[in-house]
Order: structure tokens, then sequence, then C-alpha cells
């Protein structure tokens, strides 16, 4: 079993779409789930699979029709695992970002707030905007900045999320949590900071986080 921390209803809801029917039936047997719960023919199914079945089902898809490479790795699918420290997510229709320093790679995560565990769904009245993208992480930097709107602060630079990163996850506060997870890649790189020291940093947009089995301090 997983204590997910993080699971994105909005690309489960789009992956699980896309699997062929006709695989289905071999996916279902692969991921341990009751037959009940998916319909493998034309009919509709007479009982519709749960979240945390369809993500069983996604995931043995990604693993058996993608390449899922470890956080290290370029793939454009990728796990992980890290102590991840969260900015955001205290208003449920924005950004919600995970980064995590492991040796000398930087590890960020960007998603919507509405998919943490325990978040409710905003109100029709809100709307419904997604976060999965470059875009929403640059916004959440600028807006993080401890010293935004000062008179002579230089403008995060467009063309260096990368350092952006870097610095934005040397200035994260709190406890990190140990989690592994599972993530589309959005860029990666290596960058210099600003002690001098060659970075690896990969951006990704998960489709779940959840605590890791490690223990910090054990």
């Amino acid at each position: 079993m997983r204590y997910y921390l993080y699971v994105s209803r909005a690309k489960l809801d789009m992956l699980f779409g896309q699997i062929p029917r006709k695989l289905l039936s071999r996916l279902v047997t692969e991921a341990k789930l009751d037959l009940k719960l998916v319909s493998v023919s034309v009919q509709e199914p007479r009982e519709p699979p749960g979240l945390y079945d369809r993500l069983d089902v996604v995931e043995a898809y990604l693993d058996r029709e993608y390449d899922i490479s470890w956080m290290t790795e370029s793939a454009f699918w990728f796990r992980g695992e890290a102590g991840l420290r969260i900015a955001g997510g205290d208003d449920i229709s924005g950004p919600v970002l995970m980064t995590g320093v492991e040796e000398n790679l930087v590890v960020a995560l960007i998603g919507s707030a509405r998919h943490l565990v325990g978040h409710q769904e905003p109100s029709p009245e809100l709307g419904r905007v997604g976060h999965s993208w470059l875009p929403s992480l640059h916004r959440l930097l600028e807006d993080a900045r401890p010293d935004a709107g000062a008179v002579n602060v230089p403008a995060l630079d467009d063309r260096g999320p990368l350092r952006d990163v870097v610095a934005f996850s040397g200035r994260v506060a709190g406890p990190a949590t140990s989690c592994e997870f599972l993530a589309r890649q959005l860029m990666r790189g290596t960058v210099v900071d600003p002690d001098g020291r060659s970075r690896h940093v990969v951006i990704g947009t998960p489709l779940y986080v959840a605590m890791s089995d490690e223990i910090p301090g054990a």
C-alpha cells in the first residue's frame, strides 16, 4: 500500500480513457484488480473503477508502453525518491510545487493544489484551471521571491527556469518529507548554482506523490 500525498485526477482520467479496451483486460490482471471493477467489453462498466484502481491500471500501462526512467535519466516519464518540501497549495485553485535536492540533483514537481490528498475540489464558480506546465511554475516562483516587486530586483528569466528552481529550492522552509513519485518530464538540464556547483535539474508534473517507506533519520 502507498500513503498518497498527491494524485492528479485530471491526468488519471485523461490517460485511463486512452487505454485500448483490448489491452485493458491484461492490465487489470497485471494490476491484480477485481475484474468486476472494469468492463472490457464494448458496454459501459457496470461499476465505475475507483481512483486508486484506475491509478494501478494507468501505471501498469505506462510501465508496459513507455520507457520509464529513474529521475536522474532523461525520459518522458520518470520515477524518483527524494525528500520533498511543498510550496504553494494554500489556494486550492492555484499551483503547488514540490521540490527536493538529492546530492547534485534538484527535482521540482509542479501541479494543481486541488489534487493534494485531503483537499476538496474548488466550487464551480472558481473555474477549473490546470497548473501542470511551466508557465504556472514561473508565476509561482515569481510570487515567492522574498523581494518581489522591489525597484532594483530583476524579474525571473523566462529562459532560465532551471536556474530559478535551483535558487528557489534553497529558500523553501520546513522539514522535507521522504517521497516516491511518478511524473511526466517538462524540462531538464544542468546549471551552475550561486556557489559555483554544477546542479542537474529535472522539472516534471506528477501523476502521483506518496510517502516513501524510508523514515528520515532512521
